[in-house]
């Protein structure tokens, strides 16, 4: 094979393009012997609708936001907006490059400013930084700055406290900052035990990590008094922001004493969820935090010039390779400024409606661990009907996928025996909280009348119910036939 390009072809006219000789060379001299095939390849001959088809029938098989209701306590899966993928998605911010100059930059640059100024004024906060790549990584980075703090100051502190009703990404990312954890207690209403937390908020304490509202879907009405606890030995109060689709234009976590909180721009700002990412988790510190930011922060001089500041000599230090997932912030940014300041509080004030609708209609179906009005979810118990029974709550939750819904989060939090946990969202329509409220009293009458059926769901997927234990300790990933198919 020889390959000459001669003067004037191929290209556009006139192009002067240098004479490049290729030699021939048998395969066997350009790949080792023992990297040849010594039969072809078994590759199944197929046609265009063959292979078109068999990708549309697997796609089918995938459960998205888009196909139905997803009830998903503490996770807030919201729609994302089309509109927000089609912004994301121009050339001005999908081709920027993470090292082009920032004067070529200036666009990107002004966005992640005025999204930090958004969150900054969202949640009563003095400063913000963008560059977690998830809310565990805003989690860490809360942490690192909190123990940041204490050591400028000669302060060694060993432990921070958790809650028992709180996410399991708290006491994993303040163990990752070099802490010890200590549990702290709930109520008879649900909400921190105060008794508890004065007994372990001690000089030894760097911060309680709290969820407010709670993982309970409750709010912490002692807030003030926890926030005074702490004060008096020195501790800082870290919020996790799981919850803030509840509270976004209500209240702010900075008024209510927070000196960090995280924001999981997927949970609350209709960014894309799951999947491992891409994420975005930001997070807002107090007044006394800011030294310790991570760097760079994105800067806006007089003349309205955006820069990337990297002298913070006090800085945690640098996050990410490069500031974080600028993609989620795009989407993020375009729903902070579609829907406005009222428009924000509106989308809390419906979740909250949507929540205590449906607490209204199934707590006599199913008990409600903690009673009382909830904030954007709540949580039911499913323990009396295990005992009247014998169906667990995965079973419920595994025959609620077969009236074509999402199952909820189950068996958490911790604190509450066989768990249903329970959030529309503000996105949702009286019709679809009716018809998921219809399903679960069907299922309930299922288990009473005939058991079995609920035992042995789903009935309607390709794949019916498996050994979950097993799978975990068994690993095995393959392809399972759908039913009828062998």
């Amino acid at each position: 094979m020889q390959l000459i390009f001669e003067k004037g072809r191929p290209g556009r006219k006139g192009a002067n393009l240098p004479k490049c000789d290729v030699p021939e060379k048998p395969l066997q001299e350009l790949i080792p012997a023992r990297y040849l095939r010594s039969e072809p390849a078994g590759l199944p001959e197929l046609s265009e609708p063959e292979v078109l088809r068999h990708f549309i029938n697997l796609s089918r098989n995938n459960y998205g936001i888009d196909l139905g209701f997803y009830p998903l306590g503490s996770c807030s899966m919201k729609h994302n907006p089309r509109v927000h993928e089609l912004i994301a998605a121009m050339p001005g911010f999908s081709a920027v490059h993470p090292l082009q100059p920032v004067e070529l930059a200036q666009g990107a640059l002004r966005l992640m400013f005025e999204l930090g100024e958004h969150l900054k004024e969202i949640g009563g906060m003095a400063g913000v930084t963008l560059q977690p790549a998830a809310g565990a990584h805003g989690e860490l980075a809360g942490m690192m700055m909190i123990r940041a703090y204490h050591r400028e100051r000669g302060d060694t502190r060993t432990k921070v406290l958790i809650p028992d009703s709180a996410h399991g990404t708290n006491p994993a990312s303040a163990a990752l900052a070099g802490y010890r954890t200590e549990e702290v207690k709930s109520n008879a209403h649900g909400t921190v035990d105060l008794d508890d937390l004065k007994k372990k908020a001690t000089s030894e304490c760097a911060a309680l990590m709290l969820t407010n509202p709670n993982t309970l879907g409750l709010f912490e009405k002692d807030i003030v008094e926890i926030k005074r606890i702490l004060d008096d030995v020195g501790a800082l109060l870290y919020m996790d922001g799981a919850n803030l689709n509840a509270l976004v234009g209500l209240i702010r976590p900075g008024d209510m004493g927070f000196d960090v909180v995280h924001f999981n721009l997927h949970k609350t700002f209709t960014t894309p969820h799951g999947g491992g990412g891409p994420g975005a988790g930001p997070v807002g510190v107090s007044e006394r935090l800011l030294p310790y930011l991570p760097v760079p922060t994105v800067e806006k001089s007089a003349d309205g010039r955006y820069s990337l500041k990297h002298d913070l000599p006090r800085s945690i230090g640098r996050l990410s390779t490069f500031y974080g997932n600028f993609g989620i912030m795009v989407r993020a940014y375009a729903y902070i400024r579609t829907m406005g300041a009222e428009g924000l509080k509106a989308v809390s004030e419906n979740a909250v409606i949507n929540a205590n609708y449906m607490m209204a209609k199934l707590k006599d179906l199913l008990p409600l661990a903690y009673q009382g009005p909830c904030m954007h979810e709540f949580v039911l118990t499913g323990k009396p009907l295990l005992k009247e029974t014998g169906v667990h709550t995965r079973d419920v939750a595994k025959r609620i996928i077969d009236f074509g819904f999402h199952p909820p989060t189950v068996y958490f939090p911790l604190v509450v025996d066989e768990a249903i946990m329970i959030e529309p969202t503000e996105t949702e329509t009286k019709e679809t909280l009716d018809a998921f409220c219809d399903a679960l009293a069907q299922i309930v009458k299922e288990c009473r009348e005939n058991p079995e059926h609920v035992i042995t769901a789903p009935h309607t997927t390709p794949v019916g119910k498996l050994d979950e234990t097993k799978a975990v300790k068994e690993l095995n990933i393959k392809w399972i036939p759908p039913r009828g198919e062998g």
